[in-house]
Formats: structure tokens, C-alpha cells, sequence
């Protein structure tokens, strides 16, 4: 079962001690259109994910970056409708 799920695409995410989520969103060979929906997805279930207890602003800072690549810096507030839509 495990090996079906990681086959068509199941990505698990957890936080590590300083908060951080790491979590791959597609390759190189992915399309535009393919990479946006894996991010919304993402982004989408991390607020899903939000405890009721938290106050304030969830998610503070994005950066999107390859694997060997310099970081990005990514606005949050489109960041965070994205992920809204899904």
C-alpha cells in the first residue's frame, strides 16, 4: 500500500524543531500548471492542518528554492489565497 501511494504522488510534511516545513512540490520536468497545484495543495493543507489555539499569522515567510539552487523569497499573502482556493 505504501509503495501504491508513494507511486502516484502522496507527500507526507511535518515540522522540524525550528518550525520549518521542507517539502518537495515537483521536478524540473513538471509544467507550470503542475508545480501551482502541487503548491496550493500544499500550502492549503498546512492551514488545514492550523490548531484552533493558534492566534495570529500561520505561515510568516516562504521560500521556494531547488534542490542545490539559492532560495526565493515568496510572498505570503498571494501565497496564502492560493491556498485558500484549494
Amino acid at each position: 500500500r505504501a509503495v501504491q501511494e508513494a507511486k502516484s504522488g502522496r507527500v507526507e510534511f511535518r515540522l522540524d524543531r525550528s518550525n520549518l516545513v521542507h517539502a518537495a512540490i515537483g521536478k524540473a520536468s513538471f509544467s507550470e500548471t503542475q508545480l501551482m497545484e502541487n503548491l496550493s495543495t500544499l500550502v492549503g493543507e498546512i492551514v488545514k492542518a492550523r490548531p484552533s489555539d493558534i492566534k495570529g499569522q500561520y505561515i510568516r515567510g516562504a521560500t521556494l528554492t531547488s534542490t542545490m539552487g539559492p532560495g526565493i523569497q515568496v510572498d505570503v499573502i498571494p501565497l496564502l489565497e492560493l491556498g485558500a482556493q484549494n
